[in-house]
């Protein structure tokens, strides 16, 4: 049955191959797509990386998972590789959303982290916060996703316990403070922080972090 196999493979086509395996995927998954066994799952794979299919990362449990799909040959950037790129606390993720043609900015990865209501991912980005280098930008997408107020909570965050920050644009202060009418509003919903409730009652945003949460950003 194997000999069988190999000869249908070795007549399949690099697209019909990827038509079969694109997505996310482990090695025990592309060997139950084409029906092989692990030597030439492997094998396939590497080859596909050769041509820039293959990205690879390592879940917790240390399995590797492996995102196949002809657009990573053409590059791009995902807003989880630039939390990396400058975070000590590193994200994986099944969620690859890669952007192509232009370079991805600071300020919208900030947005994208707090968008996803993720306390690893928010925790992360926080980092970012250290190398905002347009704060009428980020100003702009803020108030375009609701997000002001969260901006100005997780930037006094950082400010206090980060090292290396620069100052918060006037501009953004003057503007993105809340008035008395507005209520307080969840970072998480239903996370509350024990240590920061200054920042919390200056802008009315929950905090979900503790002190020991940012320990990573002291080492």
């Amino acid at each position: 049955m194997l000999k069988g196999r190999k000869g249908f493979l070795q007549k399949m086509t690099t697209q019909e191959i990827m038509n079969k395996i694109s997505g996310v995927q482990t090695i025990e998954s592309v060997k139950s797509a084409l029906n092989v066994d692990r030597t030439k799952a492997i094998y396939l794979i590497h080859k596909l990386r050769k041509k820039g299919y293959v990205l690879t990362k390592q879940d917790p449990n240390n399995v590797r998972i492996y995102y196949i799909a002809q657009e990573n040959a053409l590059g791009g950037t995902s807003y989880i590789d630039i939390i990396n790129k400058y975070s000590p606390i590193k994200l994986t993720s099944s969620e690859v959303y890669k952007i192509y043609g232009r370079e991805v900015s600071i300020e919208e990865t900030i947005i994208y982290s707090i968008k996803t209501r993720r306390f690893r991912y928010i925790l992360s980005a926080l980092a970012l916060f250290r190398r905002i280098k347009d704060w009428p930008e980020l100003y702009k997408l803020a108030k375009k996703n609701n997000l002001i107020r969260e901006i100005g909570a997780l930037y006094d965050l950082v400010e206090i316990n980060l090292s290396k920050v620069k100052k918060m644009s006037k501009l953004y202060l003057t503007y993105g403070l809340p008035s008395e009418k507005d209520k307080f509003t969840y970072l998480i919903p239903s996370f509350r922080s024990n240590d920061f409730k200054d920042i919390e009652n200056k802008w009315k945003v929950y905090l979900p972090f503790n002190k020991v949460d940012l320990v990573w950003y002291k080492t």
